[in-house]
């Protein structure tokens, strides 16, 4: 097990950013080389609902294992590269919201491409989809197109 974690500040209320969070149509807009979500069962701000990421051909099922709106998800994921747990805590700060976002993984295989995600910043990294999911939230809370 391995244990990374990501954070960022983002320029919008806490309600807004978890609502997008929780927006499982709109995941492939900033989680790199999701291609769908499908099997929903449940509201994705509820404990217990359960959901697959399609990433291509390969599935992830997800289930929500705890959720406070607009303040707290924890979520279990998995399949053959990556799989684990994320715990998300949006905390009002300022005009803003930070987020805190931890990733522990499960398994060798998980521990090594989680190793990979946790490096850098670049677009399909931890830290690199928090950055992308910031700014989508910008963008559409100050009016851009």
């Amino acid at each position: 097990m391995a244990t990374y974690r990501v954070t960022t500040l983002v320029a919008a209320p806490p309600q807004r950013v978890f609502a997008m969070w929780t927006d499982l149509d709109r995941f492939s807009e900033w989680i790199g080389g999701v291609t769908r979500v499908t099997d929903r069962t449940g509201p994705p701000n509820q404990a217990g609902s359960r959901y697959t990421v399609w990433f291509g051909r390969m599935a992830s099922p997800t289930q929500i294992l705890a959720a406070e709106p607009p303040r707290h998800i924890r979520t279990r994921f998995g399949n053959a590269i990556l799989k684990g747990e994320s715990d998300v805590r949006f905390t009002a700060e300022g005009q803003g919201t930070r987020i805190h976002q931890e990733f522990v993984t499960r398994g060798f295989i998980a521990g090594i491409f989680g190793r990979l995600f946790a490096l850098g910043s670049y677009k399909g990294s931890f830290q690199g989809e928090l950055e992308t999911f910031r700014k989508l939230v910008e963008k559409e809370a100050s009016g851009r197109d």
